[in-house]
């Protein structure tokens, strides 16, 4: 029973308490300083179109409490709790994206033996080792793009049937696929680049490219490439080395991405959208390479001087939109979408200063703020008390389930939607008391009203008052709904989740006051204590008589 009750308190502790923000929790803090190519200061509308695709970056998993800001021409990430490193590394990752021909192929001379011995993709291989993934494969990218880059034979001859072509039923409707293939291994000291076609290849490119050291830890992650110049890049496994041609699409022409599964194979793909002017620079770029021998016919990904991605292009891809697909997972192909749906920033940033905040404040902070919302709804308490007497009963059961109802919303958003509760929340919270209370004395008053002015049943005049009451309440909570809304939409940081705790609270106030006060006060009137007006019930003749004399006075 011991053992029992402590796995029943561990499950209610992680299911029914809400996760806490960066300033109750703590958490880190992320100064990105701009850089650009001739160390000019950035412009403003530059800067706050990566305010805003950084913000999409952090949040894009659903509700968080990460503020992204400008600081001056820093941006200040805040990315509240412990274990963000998932977050960070999509701050980090912030060169803005290209799309660039491959014009060779080799395997990272310092990693000959990394890279696998496996088939291309669709061949089968006799080999035990051909089936395993190489030891940098553990990232998703590292993986997609393993399975993703041309195949040079082992003779150094580039073959042009490196990549088998898709199957009809491997293309969506409306969309082109873009098939991988996967590198021969280097097994000696010979030249990657034998036997490949060398023609318009900058020399000094080529010289970078045999000096190009890559590794699993360290593939060139951070420089900030020239669009306009060759560029020699490793991927992000470390294993595999290219040389590629000026820029074709920037990721400013990327209307979007997503993951999701082949209708008719079921395969995991990654399904990428462009914009206007990148739609016609993506099909001319496809059309021109689609017929030229391997390495020449793939179309390589860059994000932040690193090649995430360069499948081989099988046809022309008008549109402006293409499919990417080839031995993803489910991981590996969200994965792919988040870093070409949020990578498209139009300036290069450089870490100034990484910083850890402490939860001791935090504490402070909260058990105040807890402490200020439980003296106020006893305020509110003790009042319904003395001037409501029985019928406060009500409306105290009512706040009571509208409490609890709230705090497992946060949970739930907490546990589900990564919603973090933060000291803006509270106090959103705290304030919505009152404006859940007035809810409940409209009701009442109504009550009053029609027990005092057509000498009703207490029974009929609960639904006679009802009737009249929820177009009030209706009419206030659709108000401060709309405020709560817009003052969300067209504010950021604390003052977002002020706007977001009244929302919720709004739409709780609704619920509580249609399916718990309104039923609960039909039942309390068949009582004989409400119903024949107890001198403490709230509703007796007495006290409803001063309070319509003191009504007359006052008018």
């Amino acid at each position: 029973m011991i053992i029992l009750a402590m796995g029943a308190a561990t499950f209610l502790q992680k299911a029914f308490i809400p996760k806490f923000g960066l300033d109750l929790a703590g958490g880190t803090t992320v100064t990105l300083s701009p850089k650009t190519l001739d160390n000019t200061a950035p412009s403003d509308e530059s800067l706050n179109r990566a305010v805003n695709i950084i913000r999409d970056r952090v949040n894009g998993t659903g509700i968080s409490d990460a503020q992204v800001a400008r600081a001056g021409s820093n941006i200040l990430i805040q990315i509240p709790g412990a274990g963000q490193e998932e977050a960070l590394k999509l701050v980090s990752t912030t060169a803005e994206l290209r799309f660039r021909q491959v014009l060779a192929v080799g395997p990272a001379q310092d990693q000959p033996a990394a890279l696998p011995s496996e088939a291309p993709s669709g061949a089968p291989s006799s080999s035990p080792a051909a089936s395993s993934e190489p030891s940098a494969s553990s990232s998703p990218a590292g993986r997609t793009v393993a399975k993703a880059l041309a195949n040079p034979s082992p003779s150094g001859e580039p073959s042009a049937q490196a990549s088998p072509e898709p199957s009809a039923s491997a293309t969506s409707a409306g969309s082109d696929a873009l098939t991988p293939s996967s590198p021969a291994p280097n097994t000696g000291n010979e030249d990657p680049l034998a036997g490949q076609d060398l023609s318009g290849i900058d020399p000094q490119v080529i010289t970078e490219f045999r000096a190009l050291k890559c590794s699993a830890t360290n593939f060139g992650q951070g420089v900030q490439d020239d669009p306009d110049k060759q560029y020699a890049a490793c991927d992000t496994s470390g294993q595999v080395k290219y040389i590629l041609d000026k820029a074709s699409v920037r990721g400013t022409e990327l209307a979007g991405a997503s993951a999701g599964t082949d209708s008719t194979t079921g395969e995991w793909i990654v399904q990428v959208d462009f914009k206007s002017a990148g739609a016609s620079q993506f099909a001319d770029i496809t059309r021109r390479i689609t017929s030229l021998p391997a390495p020449r016919n793939q179309l390589a990904t860059v994000l932040d001087g690193a090649v995430i991605v360069a499948p081989t292009i099988n046809e022309a891809i008008p549109g402006g939109k293409a499919r990417i697909s080839g031995g993803f997972t489910q991981t590996s192909a969200t994965q792919l979408a988040d870093q070409l749906k949020y990578g498209a920033l139009p300036l290069k940033f450089v870490t100034s200063s990484v910083v850890s905040v402490s939860s001791t404040l935090g504490a402070d902070q909260l058990r105040g703020g807890l402490i200020s919302g439980a003296i106020g709804l006893a305020i509110v308490m003790i009042y319904l008390l003395l001037y409501y007497r029985g019928l406060g009963l009500v409306g105290i059961a009512s706040l009571g389930v509208a409490t609890v109802f709230t705090y497992l919303s946060v949970a739930v958003l907490s546990e589900n939607a990564g919603f973090r509760l933060s000291l803006p929340h509270i106090i959103g919270l705290v304030v919505s008391i009152g404006i859940t209370a007035d809810s409940f004395i409209v009701f009442f008053e109504r009550i009053r009203d029609e027990m005092k002015e057509g000498r009703r049943s207490l029974r009929t005049a609960v639904e006679v008052a009802w009737k009249r009451a929820r177009r009030t309440i209706m009419v206030a909570d659709a108000v401060m709904l709309i405020a709560a809304i817009v003052l969300y939409f067209l504010a950021v940081g604390d003052v977002a989740g002020f706007a977001f705790a009244m929302g919720l609270t709004t739409v709780v106030d609704v619920v509580v006051v249609f399916l718990f006060t309104k039923p609960l006060m039909s039942l309390v009137a068949r009582t004989k204590f409400f119903a024949k007006g107890h001198k403490l019930s709230g509703l007796d003749a007495e006290r409803m008589a001063r309070s319509e004399t003191q009504t007359l006075q006052e008018a």
